[in-house]
């Protein structure tokens, strides 16, 4: 099994290769993984100063920040989009 240097090379590695070539699937084990969290990228985005205005009128609303709202109204959208075709 190569060693990667970070997960963008290990994901590329993957994307290309059956991991049957490396790994013994038939003697795997279940296992959970409770405290894993996804990585995360850090990016900039521009936004309409009323379209933010509004998002955080909302947040104020559900006593939450909005920008783990918008993370979730992200990702809301993106599912649908991935369902829809």
């Amino acid at each position: 099994m190569p060693k990667f240097r970070n997960e963008d090379e290990e994901r590329e590695f993957w994307a290309e290769r059956d991991s049957t070539e490396y790994l013994d699937w038939k003697k795997a084990e279940r296992v959970a993984l409770s405290n894993l969290k996804p990585s995360t990228k850090t990016i900039s985005a521009s936004l309409p100063e009323s379209l933010l205005e509004t998002l955080k009128l909302i947040t104020n609303k559900r006593d939450v920040p909005y920008q783990p709202l918008l993370k979730i109204f992200l990702a809301e959208r993106v599912r649908e989009e991935m369902r829809s075709h």
